[in-house]
């Protein structure tokens, strides 16, 4: 994670995980109605992966005020949170990568099936696309439903500058915003990248968002 991200994420501003914050679009709406079609699913495992700051923990959120159930890091999921898994129907495992518990999280998948729960695993990368040194876990990976968040198109690009912009109140002109939709490149990351650097040179300024200043931070 790079020192802006890691500064968006210390931001003091109140971040909105409600259903009716978050914006569905073509990019992510594939997931969001397969999630608010629990239980009738095609398996009981799926995988949600995208890049950072695309929506999942988000999702994730409104799942679990939804349905109820419990969400643990991946990094930090140890044996005791194994041994109470039965008070729970919906598990959330978040940010999975290859830096994990491999068997102890391969323990968790056959914990899920036996018991016929589900569970939702968060990754950057498609799960069958980690490189685990567990043959068992590589071979179980194959046995979720992968849902991807698509890069952001027009529309969502739009809405994110909107509402994350409006949440540190700051106010930029439609005009502009259309500016910086058609120029900015086509990741999250990119997107709150931009946010925070407006955020900060706004503060610092103490003037007006204008198009030099959006040039500026563009890179033009």
């Amino acid at each position: 994670m790079s020192n802006t991200d890691q500064k968006i994420l210390n931001f003091k501003h109140e971040k909105n995980l409600r259903d009716s914050d978050f914006f569905v679009s073509s990019s992510n709406k594939h997931v969001y109605d397969l999630l608010n079609n629990w239980p009738n699913w095609e398996k009981n495992f799926i995988n949600i992966n995208g890049e950072n700051f695309s929506g999942k923990s988000h999702l994730i959120n409104i799942f679990i005020k939804k349905f109820k159930g419990v969400i643990f890091n991946a990094k930090l999921f140890n044996n005791e949170n194994l041994s109470n898994l039965n008070l729970y129907e919906n598990i959330v495992l978040e940010n999975l990568d290859e830096k994990i518990n491999e068997k102890l999280i391969y323990s968790l998948i056959n914990l899920v099936e036996q018991s016929n729960k589900y569970l939702i695993i968060t990754s950057h990368k498609p799960i069958v696309d980690l490189n685990f040194n567990l043959i068992d876990l590589k071979s179980r990976s194959k046995s979720f439903l992968i849902q991807n968040i698509k890069k952001p198109e027009d529309e969502l690009i739009f809405a994110l500058l909107v509402k994350n912009l409006s949440d540190r109140q700051i106010i930029i002109e439609k005009k502009l915003i259309n500016y910086v939709v058609k120029r900015i490149h086509r990741s999250y990351s990119k997107i709150f990248d931009f946010i925070y650097k407006i955020d900060e040179m706004s503060l610092k300024r103490k003037k007006p968002i204008n198009i030099n200043l959006i040039k500026e931070i563009l890179g033009e």
